[in-house]
């Protein structure tokens, strides 16, 4: 901690107290928590955040035009950063270390976490089902490529074919194993595969020629219902909010600074990403371009591999799917009304946190706070089988990736993203909670002692300047002291936002998740309706 103890005669007259209300003002991270740096936390929610859909999005953009496209995309990241912001604002509330959805709804709904569960196995499902369809619209040109004989076997050309042997062959014995250790280096395969697309994306528009009477849409939009129908894919591509509770926790320096860098810098990568490979494919193939922009690219030595990669990708990435999602619908299967712990009007000798570990004595929990249960094999086995074949008949059925994404996006997407956090945060941050009236007595205990700090370091500075100075370094420290809390200057951290504003946006983030899902969605089943 920085010390003030002296004070140079050459400061100029105020700098002093300026530095320390800055300093009082600076809220410093808990104790606690993981070891995680700053970068790799970035990298991680990056790697979370950037998949499948950046190969649709070239597709979604082309329903909006380049400039309404490219604005579009930015909002969502913005949205979804208000998203992650909130969620970092809500850990505050709970023990370091111990932030998660089940915990938050512990003391704010209790019964909201079948909510959560139901949103994670709907997308977890959601993008199972859109790598199936990526194995199928990808791997007839990689046989082609591979193989001349294609005329002598047409169901190499067969998407329903590819999606059955990948099936049969990796995706059922995957996902039956309860560890996932050997699936732990695919992310690195992941990031491989989506940077290597980036570049084949921006080769091809830099290097093929492009029809001088190719339709493209520069200002100009289709029209409302294809628009709507595209925007949950754009709001799915940024779906990473179930992962930030682990970054949190796991984050060495939680402070809001830090953690405000890192929701910044990966939303901020991962729309640099979306609008360089939106713009980049769209431009290329105009109005005729599909939801999976890869498919798009005829055979190559550099196509086959960007396609070989993003198959492998995908396949290891099922599996990584049907984890959570098999956990999630236990859970929902499991629950039951009202055998929560309440909250929110307890006593003030409740803890900060209803603690799972405590109350379970150091039992475990999963990914998302919740204590574990024990499921027995044939429980295990029923529902991993109805996942795996209730996905392998929806991507046989399902033919385009956008429309999984658009479905996935309208519902588990916008409710992860935008409806949860800005419940949860506006339910806990009610000046009435007793949650929020504990860490705000805690935050003011913090102030009085380091205004006490203050004083003595003020002292020390007296004894050793001139005495006008000293009056009027004093003078603004008072002055500082009285009206910090009436006139914050802008802050990079966020800090200085009040918590009466912040709670008017959360709530206005969740009406905009919920009008986001129901629009979007009438929009999605009636379009397939008539088609």
């Amino acid at each position: 901690m920085t010390g003030y103890s002296t004070v140079d005669s050459t400061v100029p007259r105020g700098s002093t107290a300026a530095a320390m209300t800055q300093h009082r003002r600076t809220r410093s991270p808990k104790m606690g928590g993981g070891n995680a740096s700053s970068m790799s936390s970035n990298i991680n929610l990056l790697n979370t955040i950037v998949g499948a859909g950046t190969l649709a999005m070239p597709g979604a953009m082309s329903h909006f035009g380049v400039l309404w496209g490219a604005l579009l995309i930015v909002w969502c990241g913005f949205t979804s950063a208000f998203g992650l912001y909130l969620q970092s604002r809500c850990a505050r509330y709970l023990d370091r270390g111990t932030s998660s959805f089940f915990a938050l709804s512990q003391i704010s709904y209790p019964n909201a976490a079948v909510v959560f569960d139901t949103a994670i196995a709907i997308k977890c499902f959601g993008v199972g089902v859109s790598y199936m369809i990526i194995i199928g619209d990808l791997m007839p040109s990689v046989a082609e490529a591979f193989s001349s004989a294609d005329g002598e076997l047409p169901f190499l050309a067969d998407r329903k074919f590819w999606i059955t042997v990948f099936f049969l062959v990796f995706i059922i014995p995957l996902s039956f194993p309860k560890k996932l250790d050997s699936l732990k280096y695919a992310s690195i395969v992941a990031m491989f595969s989506i940077g290597y697309l980036v570049i084949l994306v921006v080769y091809h528009f830099a290097a093929d020629e492009v029809p001088n009477n190719r339709e493209i849409r520069w200002v100009t939009w289709e029209g409302p219902t294809a628009a709507l129908r595209s925007l949950p894919v754009m709001i799915f591509a940024y779906t990473c909010h179930q992962n930030m509770f682990s970054i949190v926790n796991e984050i060495k320096d939680n402070s809001p600074a830090s953690i405000v860098g890192v929701i910044g810098s990966s939303i901020g990568s991962a729309a640099f990403i979306y609008v360089l490979v939106a713009v980049a494919g769209y431009l290329t193939f105009g109005n005729e371009i599909n939801g999976n922009i890869v498919s798009m690219y005829p055979p190559s030595v550099a196509s086959t591999i960007a396609k070989v990669a993003i198959v492998v990708l995908v396949t290891f990435g099922i599996p990584l799917q049907i984890h959570p999602c098999r956990a999630s619908i236990d859970s929902v299967l499991r629950w039951r009304p009202g055998n929560s712990r309440s909250s929110g009007s307890g006593t003030g000798s409740q803890p900060l946190l209803p603690s799972v570990g405590a109350a379970g004595g150091g039992a475990a929990v999963d990914s998302h706070g919740a204590p574990v249960v024990a499921m027995s094999e044939l429980r295990f086995a029923l529902i991993t089988s109805g996942i795996l074949v209730l996905s392998y008949f929806t991507a046989l059925s399902v033919t385009t990736l956008d429309t999984v994404l658009a479905y996935v996006g309208s519902t588990g997407s916008t409710a992860i993203s935008f409806i949860l956090p800005g419940l949860f945060y506006y339910k806990i941050s009610d000046p009435d909670n007793i949650f929020h009236q504990r860490l705000t007595k805690e935050d003011d205990d913090a102030e009085n002692s380091a205004d006490d700090n203050d004083d003595d370091e003020e002292s020390a500075a007296v004894t050793g300047s001139g005495l006008l100075d000293s009056v009027a370094s004093l003078g603004s420290v008072i002055s500082g002291r009285g009206g910090r809390r009436r006139s914050k200057k802008w802050r990079w951290d966020l800090e200085h936002l009040e918590t009466g504003l912040i709670r008017k946006m959360a709530l206005g983030l969740s009406i905009y998740g919920v009008c986001v899902m129901v629009i979007c969605l009438a929009m999605n089943a009636l379009f397939n309706a008539h088609h």
